[in-house]
């Protein structure tokens, strides 16, 4: 027998949105797909261990309902030794949160109806996944996947305060953003790393952060990665220099939001497939907007592994 998808809910998505839009979301997706089984999340990583446990009890079908972080839960439930555990096993996402940047890859961003009319239709798409090894907040060896990009330094540090900025959230989630983006480039300091890419090797460089893309569009629309495929198999990897601050502080929104930063001359911007940092442990490290733990990384792009229907 069949089991229904299961759809894991995070009420807490987008300071609270995602809690008071379910009952309307659970109305369409039960008119659009019939019987499916709901968990909810009491706490922030729920999502990953319910992933699991639907593993265990035959679902082959999970359906996240939040942010990206709700998103990437599920996501490293279901994914496992660099693909997922199962051939049947897939993802969907209803976009619920503060941020959604896969819906907004799979042009549902901000479209409830279209993400639960697509998901009924039935597609599948396959993108690529980032595997990312690291050290753990508790400085642990980890492993974790994530699906938009793998961050460190002052990128990773800018999303590990909004996370924590309970108080700025509840103004707003794109203040929240901004607020601790503005602080975060005043007071992070350029750090200096060790780094490879597909071999090539990069000592002893002065930097304030790097990010490793698998989508074009991230951080609420920005178009951090221009002309990034998430079904290629190749990264694309953007890293600030030692960037005057004030060229960051002092640019149009559109130098970021259509790209532009990437003409900057202490901004690289190139493509890969395997990388590898090291550099101070102080550094933190992101997948998908969640805070995974501290340099030193390897990630490695995985072609085309995750299936999403929607």
């Amino acid at each position: 027998m069949i089991k229904p998808p299961k759809v894991i809910v995070n009420p807490a998505a987008g300071s609270g949105a995602a809690g008071r839009a379910w009952p309307g979301i659970e109305a369409k997706l039960r008119a659009a797909l019939g019987e499916i089984d709901v968990v909810v999340t009491a706490h922030g990583g729920d999502e990953t261990n319910l992933t699991r446990q639907g593993l265990e009890d035959g679902v082959h079908h999970f359906i996240a309902v939040g942010g990206d972080g709700t998103m990437n839960g599920v996501l490293n439930g279901i994914v496992a030794d660099g693909q997922p555990v199962n051939d049947q096993v897939r993802l969907s996402v209803v976009p619920a949160g503060t941020s959604n940047e896969l819906p907004r890859a799979l042009g549902v961003h901000g479209d409830v109806d279209g993400a639960i009319a697509a998901i009924a239709a039935g597609g599948e798409r396959r993108f690529d996944l980032l595997q990312a090894d690291c050290l753990d907040l508790d400085h642990k060896d980890h492993r974790h996947y994530g699906v938009l990009a793998i961050s460190w330094g002052g990128a990773a540090e800018i999303v590990h305060r909004v996370n924590k900025s309970r108080f700025l959230k509840k103004l707003g989630g794109r203040f929240s953003y901004y607020a601790n983006t503005l602080s975060v480039i005043m007071t992070y300091p350029n750090r200096l790393c060790d780094l490879t890419i597909d071999g090539r090797k990069m000592e002893g460089v002065l930097h304030y952060a790097g990010l490793i893309c698998n989508l074009e569009m991230l951080g609420g629309g920005m178009r951090l990665a221009p002309n990034a495929d998430p079904t290629d198999g190749i990264a694309d990897f953007l890293f600030f220099r030692d960037i005057p601050r004030k060229d960051i502080i002092l640019q149009k929104p559109s130098w970021l939001f259509e790209g532009h930063h990437i003409e900057h001359p202490k901004v690289d911007f190139m493509r890969g497939r395997n990388f590898t940092v090291t550099g101070s442990p102080d550094a933190l490290i992101d997948a998908d907007g969640e805070t995974i733990g501290h340099l030193p990384l390897a990630v490695k792009t995985l072609k085309q592994v995750l299936p999403i229907i929607g």
